[in-house]
């Protein structure tokens, strides 16, 4: 029992929709119905594979950053203090 409704009525109305619409135009009505969830679970299977695909260009970004020597900027810090010295003393 779904709620009070019996299977009995349910097969009611379904005869009652089959009369109505035939059952050529309910056939047409799945099959719509079908391939607009099947697009709709395409296109939500997509998105996610272009989230993984950004995590991972992401990802590796920061492991190739990650490789690189790391940059000297004392050496260059101390050359810029020393021009600004030389160009004082003037």
């Amino acid at each position: 029992m779904l709620g009070g409704i019996s299977i009995w009525q349910l097969l009611i109305v379904l005869g009652i929709v089959i009369l109505i619409f035939g059952t050529k135009k309910l056939r047409n009505l799945g099959s719509d119905l079908g391939g607009a969830v099947k697009g709709f679970k395409s296109a939500v299977g997509e998105e996610e594979q272009k989230k993984q695909d950004g995590e991972e260009t992401a990802q590796h970004r920061v492991a190739h950053d990650a490789n690189e020597e790391p940059l000297d900027t004392s050496s260059k810090a101390t050359q810029s203090s020393g021009a600004d010295e030389k160009s004082e003393r003037k």
